[in-house]
């Protein structure tokens, strides 16, 4: 921030209201996305938002996250606390101005905060109008101020309750559960990771965040600290803490580009997956952007130089693409805009254009210089992008396989698959079958209209350990891109699908309830987390909910999907009932297999989403990966929900 933002006042004045606050509760989704899960936990990252900017700004350090018995959420920070003074154009004080108008606050004036993250400036005010109750507490010019509301509406003015030395801003809220039907617990993971992702972004703030919903062993209430000194390089070894080192040392470098701030780190390591994650103002744009194509564009233009200049590709035969230059990569871009510009499906794809150049520039400096002062890990980086071109002519030749038994250029669909049908996409849906015998029952009790069936056999390749015409040479891998019709990538841009050829536009994973059946569940979702990314961000994979029991009690018939459920319809049976355990899909007939599993009236079926992408990339590595310590450790952890069967 600059020595003449930084002394301009922040009062009353600062603050501009935009619109009322009615709107937001007719159509929430507009302003966090959902009402479900993700939306609810947005409430908090909006509030968490204002206080990253404080210390943006340069008047905050310190910020306390607390998830309180009650599902209610405490954000504490030590900034300059909102203004209360009188607003001249609204009459009334500036905190409840804030709390209470669409797009009142700071960020909408210049002279308060150059750049800012969160939703522009609606967030604060839409938490509250989204809450049954909220209550803001402001320490600021040796006075304690408070204000209350409820859904939106201030209780009463702002007040004076005492005086203090403290500075900062203090605000619980409740979410109201008649905007949120389906639940208003909080989930610590959740907050947990973004705060050590925010922890990340801004170094040298402190974090903490705890659940007094929960105590541990010793009676303490669970809780965590995060602070980085060293920010992205710090972030960089957390989320590839599970691949093996190329290189020993992150390549990093912040500086300013045309009155651009930006941040990269990356390093190489011995997989064949790419993991680029982009950030601006904090906000993670999973739709990548200027940012990301100018990165790509320094990364491939400087290491090109260096291996033509070194004479290391003298002897290769074939072009070297920019995707050879990001295998085995992982990488973070942080960008700070003043007027981020967003695009895309989901609203997270800079469009900046002046972006592109400053992040290529930023790049190109910081990798030239790195690659002359380590001659060693630049001629192992460029022997890593050597064996990746080889291997992508490889997967080129698999990809034409592939591509000839596409039905959309006449090669014909798999011979396993049973196709609906029904010719609309929007109205078609695949099942991936675990098994022949369940795949069979399946194709029996499905509606033949709208239900495909693609039974797999066995175990899919995992994808995290193969390198990329291993998984192109799959069969089974073959047949879900050739059901789906989708079109895989050319050679620039390997992984990138053709969406318009999608034959379903709902994918159900159906797999066994059991411990194998979740493995393959899990060797699935990798696949499609890192080769059809695109099909879990369009919202189209699901995974199917079989029941677990069939209680059964004379001509009484009910099914269960876990103990509580079991042991509750048992209760009211009454004694002398049968409990049958479906171990697989396989020993429902297909009458059941329809009623429970498949029937769109009565199924249950959870989609999956991909809420923080740095987590799930590091999740699935560690999972799928090599390392085996860190994959005990997190099973252990987790063991506690798991259903582990005999």
């Amino acid at each position: 921030m600059s020595e003449e933002l930084k002394g301009k006042g922040y009062s009353a004045d600062s603050i501009q209201a935009l619109e009322g606050i009615e709107h937001v509760r007719m159509r929430p989704s507009m302003y966090i996305g959902d009402v479900g899960v993700r939306g609810l936990h947005h409430l908090v990252y909006e509030v968490v938002d204002n206080s990253i900017d404080e210390a943006m700004g340069g008047h905050c350090d310190t910020i306390h996250v607390t998830i309180n018995e009650d599902n209610s959420i405490t954000v504490e920070d030590n900034g300059r606390g909102i203004p209360v003074d009188l607003h001249k154009k609204e009459g009334v004080s500036a905190l409840e101005v804030v709390m209470t108008k669409i797009g009142a606050g700071g960020k909408f004036d210049k002279d308060s905060y150059k750049v800012s993250g969160g939703l522009h400036g609606v967030g604060v005010s839409v938490v509250n109008a989204l809450s049954d109750n909220l209550r803001a507490t402001v320490y600021r010019d040796g006075k304690i101020w408070e204000q209350e509301y409820s859904r939106g509406k201030a209780l009463y003015p702002v007040k004076s309750i005492g005086e203090s030395d403290k500075r900062g801003t203090t605000v619980t809220f409740h979410p109201d559960d008649q905007i949120f039907q389906q639940t208003i617990e909080f989930s610590y993971d959740t907050l947990a990771n973004r705060m050590r992702e925010l922890s990340y972004l801004n170094r040298g703030i402190t974090i903490t965040i705890q659940d007094r919903r929960t105590k541990d062993k010793e009676g303490n209430f669970l809780g965590e600290t995060f602070r980085s000194e060293e920010g992205l390089k710090e972030f960089i070894r957390f989320l590839d803490g599970n691949r093996e080192p190329l290189i020993q040392n992150v390549i990093a470098m912040e500086g300013e580009k045309n009155d651009i701030p930006v941040e990269v780190a990356m390093v190489y390591n011995t997989s064949y997956t790419e993991n680029l994650h982009s950030y601006v103002n904090n906000i993670n744009t999973h739709e990548g952007g200027t940012h990301l194509s100018g990165f790509r564009r320094g990364l491939t233009t400087t290491l090109k130089k260096y291996a033509d200049n070194s004479g290391m590709l003298d002897k290769v035969k074939f072009e070297v693409s920019g995707d050879d230059f990001r295998e085995g990569l992982t990488a973070i871009v942080s960008v700070k805009v003043a007027e981020p510009q967003f695009e895309g499906q989901t609203k997270t794809k800079l469009g900046n254009r002046e972006v592109s150049a400053a992040v290529s520039q930023a790049v190109s400096e910081m990798l030239t210089n790195y690659l002359e002062e380590h001659p060693d890990d630049a001629r192992i980086i460029v022997q890593k992008v050597i064996l990746a071109a080889q291997a992508r002519h490889a997967a080129a030749k698999a990809r034409e396989l592939v591509q000839r038994k596409n039905p959309m250029s006449g090669g014909g669909l798999p011979g396993k698959l049973a196709d609906c049908s029904e010719q609309d996409p929007q109205r078609c849906e695949l099942f991936l079958v675990e098994g022949d015998s369940a795949g069979g029952t399946a194709k029996m009790g499905r509606d033949r209209n709208f239900q495909a069936i693609l039974p797999l056999r066995g175990k899919i390749l995992n994808v995290e350990k193969a390198m990329q015409h291993k998984v192109f040479e799959n069969e089974e891998i073959k047949n879900i891109y050739t059901a789906l019709g989708v079109t895989i990538g050319t050679e620039e841009d390997s992984k990138a699908l053709n969406l318009d050829k999608l034959r379903y536009h709902k994918i159900v994973i159906m797999c066994d309830a059991d411990v194998d059946g979740s493995h393959i569940e899990t060797l699935i979702l990798t696949f499609f987390f890192r080769y059809m990314r695109e099909l879990i961000e369009g919202g189209h994979v699901y995974i199917a909910t079989p029941p677990l029991y069939l209680v059964k009690k004379g001509t009484k018939r009910r099914y269960a999907w876990n103990d509580r459920e079991r042991d509750t319809i048992a209760d009211e049976f009454g004694g002398g009932v049968g409990i049958q355990r479906y171990k697989g899909l396989g020993e429902m007939n297909a009458e059941q297999l329809w009623e429970t599993t498949m029937n769109p009236e009565y199924r249950t079926l959870r989609r999956v989403t991909i809420d923080n992408a740095t987590e799930a990339d590091r999740i699935f590595s560690m999972l799928m990966g090599d390392e085996v310590p860190p994959r005990r450790e997190f099973i252990e952890r987790n063991a506690v929900y798991a259903n582990i069967d005999a």
